[in-house]
């Protein structure tokens, strides 16, 4: 180039990036660098905090859950107090608890069959309230039933016996049949279909 424009001397102007750009450009990489730390630490804290996380957090309260336990079992058909047969016997030094005791079994509707003292096996070796005798297929109907009307009452099973009929035999801490309200209660109970759901807790 000629003329006004010509270059003249020794140096000549070179093409250097400006210090300031470069030092901005270190300052912003710091910055972000600083900034991803502190998020990471702050993930972690709350995971510390929440048990882990969405997912652990979700996985703990399905465990949690109710869980269906299936369809309801029907409702338990008990035997009418006129299907049964009881023998009462006293196995007390008390006298005439036996007939009182059957007399009232009659008003609540049960056919009463053998009145009388307690068998030799039984007779004055029942400390508690009584003990009821039946066969095994008795246990969860006729038996059952006949429970009800003396709490507490032991039961043992008679594999050998001929009939369906139930002996009740009056022990020592014997005072008197279950209230009728008390009984309704109780019958209530032993027919009601059972539950359908139930809960399992695991880790919770």
């Amino acid at each position: 180039m000629g003329g006004k424009y010509r270059i003249t001397g020794d140096k000549y102007p070179r093409m250097r990036p400006s210090r300031r750009r470069g030092r901005l450009v270190v300052v912003v990489v710091a910055c972000g660098a600083v900034l991803g730390v502190a998020g990471w630490g702050t993930l972690q804290l709350v995971d510390v905090f929440t048990g882990g996380g969405g997912t652990a957090s979700a996985a703990s309260a399905g465990e949690c859950a109710p869980k269906k336990a299936g369809p309801s079992a029907p409702a338990v058909v008990l035997p009418q107090p006129a299907q049964i047969t009881v023998n009462v016997f006293n196995a007390t030094t008390r006298s005439g608890l036996a007939k009182t005791t059957a007399d009232e079994l009659k008003k609540r509707g049960f056919k009463v069959g053998q009145v009388g003292n307690a068998p030799a096996q039984f007779d004055k070796k029942v400390p508690g309230a009584g003990v009821l005798v039946g066969v095994p297929a008795a246990s969860g109907t006729s038996l059952s039933v006949v429970g009800v009307q003396l709490p507490g009452a032991e039961r043992k099973m008679d594999a050998a016996r001929k009939d369906a009929s139930v002996d009740l035999i009056i022990g020592n801490a014997f005072k008197s049949l279950a209230a009728p309200a008390d009984v309704t209660k109780a019958l209530a109970a032993l027919s009601a279909p059972k539950t359908a759901t139930e809960v399992t807790k695991k880790g919770c």
